[in-house]
């Protein structure tokens, strides 16, 4: 097993050891909603190409982002249509609901240039909605090598990966069901992966 510090979620200052791990250009296992994720922060290149490395993800493989609240968005050079503002502003949000925003007439903020779309998220998470807070847009990715399930624990996912982590934060067991994913950068919208938010209610909340 990889040897990696190990914080609890809970801990008194767990979000801040997080906040300086990746705020030195480190890359962070982290506990969401749904299942764990690795994080970066996105003002650091060598960190965003060892979590690549780490997950042994494609580079054309985009990653997505991670905010506190709808209005972080906005910084990021997004458009928000009508279909997608009443996704952010539904009872889902924060929740396990990612959706995929084009780029206004300005185009996108500087680290996601070169982007035609990204895919954003703000997890029903306390621990992750204080990072974010205190952090701003991280850039978080499913802990998993690519093309491989993710793990509920962070024992096993340290198993798993074949480099460590910086830090790991362990929230307990996470059930490894994605977020169900809408990309409205398309028009009309489509749903591209059914996780815990039902097709249904996703449709009833478009209308």
């Amino acid at each position: 097993m990889i040897v990696v510090d190990i914080l609890l979620a809970g801990g008194c200052d767990t979000v801040g050891r997080a906040h300086g791990v990746l705020g030195a250009g480190g890359v962070v296992l982290l506990p969401t909603d749904t299942v764990y994720g690795l994080a970066v922060s996105p003002d650091h290149d060598n960190a965003i190409d060892r979590l690549f490395a780490l997950k042994q993800r494609p580079r054309q493989r985009n990653l997505p982002v991670m905010v506190d609240s709808p209005a972080r968005l906005v910084p990021l050079g997004v458009r928000v249509g009508e279909e997608a503002r009443r996704l952010l502003e539904s009872d889902l949000m924060p929740g396990p609901l990612t959706v995929v925003l084009g780029f206004g007439h300005e185009g996108p903020c500087s680290w996601l240039e070169g982007r035609h779309e990204v895919a954003v998220r703000i997890p029903a998470d306390p621990f992750m909605l204080d990072l974010l807070h205190a952090a701003g847009p991280l850039l978080v990715t499913s802990a998993n090598l690519h093309g491989l399930p993710t793990m509920q624990t962070v024992a096993d996912i340290l198993l798993q990966l074949e480099h460590e982590p910086a830090l790991a934060v362990d929230g307990g067991r996470r059930e490894g069901v994605p977020s169900s994913l809408v990309n409205c950068a398309a028009e009309p919208p489509v749903i591209e992966r059914e996780g815990i938010v039902s097709q249904s209610r996703i449709m009833e909340i478009l209308g």
